[in-house]
């Protein structure tokens, strides 16, 4: 691991001084405009029963989103996280970037979200991206440069957009490794300065930058038959925290967040959601510092499903 630590540095820094000399960005804006986006925010409770959250770690509100074009919500980041709004970065699985504004009470807690608009993703020619299988947008980063990355699968691919995904996208480092269909890149996340983890569904880790190199001594394979569904970097450590779903249909749907350290390793569950709680198909997560630890907040993706629930959910965690 410590090798791949190593090669992974000497690529970031590769990356950086790359980026220092050669001008990145592609020309003309993406050819689609934001619009607004109707949203419907109501508050939805933990649930009696169901929820197993480690010590310190509490429940910090709720929320159920609804909205006519408000589907297949894959990932989630936060920016401009103040002690009263956060404004809500979303991918999609229908090629969508949505933005929304977090509201909280003078406590912090989650109690509402507003102002939603909704742009489609664009491809490196400025058409829109379309059909489905070309723009099922699964995994989304901001690097601390302030570039939008984003992971597609079925036709696996990370492609950066830019500066506040102001421009036309362009290819970026991806693992080298076949995977399934409909079992792609799920998990993306900021590493170091101008590098990023990916995490695929059915396991794999990699630290990319101007390449990818394998995370861990081994292939990082979630148990139980959970599967790989987001990560987000840790704001006070090295480390990232990693969502990770299980579904066995048609009712057994559960969720579990865990750290995963620089070397590779999983720590054990710090939140875990099962029936009776409110819990759906959670893909999203994004991790803010806050003055006692971290606010998590997990996305579920509905799949454009009647039956199913687009919840957004927050949970502190100590420092």
């Amino acid at each position: 691991m410590r090798a791949a630590l190593r090669a992974f540095g000497a690529l970031t820094l590769m990356g950086a001084a790359a980026c220092a000399a050669v001008a990145t960005s592609t020309p003309g804006p993406l050819p689609a405009a934001d619009r607004a986006l109707r949203m419907e925010a109501r508050h939805v409770p933990l649930g009696l029963g169901g929820a197993t959250l480690a010590p310190g770690v509490r429940y910090a509100g709720g929320l159920i989103l609804r909205g006519p074009d408000l589907h297949g919500l894959s990932d989630l980041k936060i920016t401009d996280a103040g002690p009263t709004e956060a404004r809500a970065w979303v991918v999609s699985d229908f090629g969508d970037l949505i933005r929304f504004t977090l509201r909280l009470d003078r406590n912090g807690r989650l109690t509402s979200a507003d102002t939603a608009t909704s742009r489609p993703l664009s491809g490196p020619d400025g058409a829109i991206l379309t059909p489905k299988a070309n723009a099922d947008a699964e995994g989304l980063a901001i690097l601390p440069d302030g570039r939008v990355l984003i992971a597609f699968e079925r036709d696996h691919r990370i492609w950066s957009y830019g500066t506040g995904a102001s421009a036309r996208p362009v290819a970026v480092a991806t693992p080298a490794t076949a995977l399934p269909d409909n079992a792609g890149l799920e998990g993306l996340a900021p590493a170091g300065l101008t590098g990023w983890l990916a995490l695929a569904e059915e396991g794999g880790a990699w630290l990319c930058a101007i390449d990818c190199v394998p995370m861990g001594r081994s292939t990082l394979i979630p148990a139980d038959d959970y599967r790989f569904t987001g990560a987000d970097r840790d704001p006070a450590g090295d480390g990232w925290f990693v969502v990770e779903r299980f579904y066995r249909p048609p009712l057994d749907m559960r969720v579990r967040v865990r750290r995963l350290s620089a070397e590779g390793v999983l720590s054990a569950p710090l939140i875990q959601l099962r029936p009776p709680a409110s819990v759906d198909n959670f893909e999203g997560i994004a991790a803010v510092a806050t003055p006692t630890g971290t606010r998590l907040y997990l996305l579920s993706d509905d799949n454009a499903n009647p039956l199913q629930k687009t919840l957004l959910l927050a949970f502190d965690t100590p420092g």
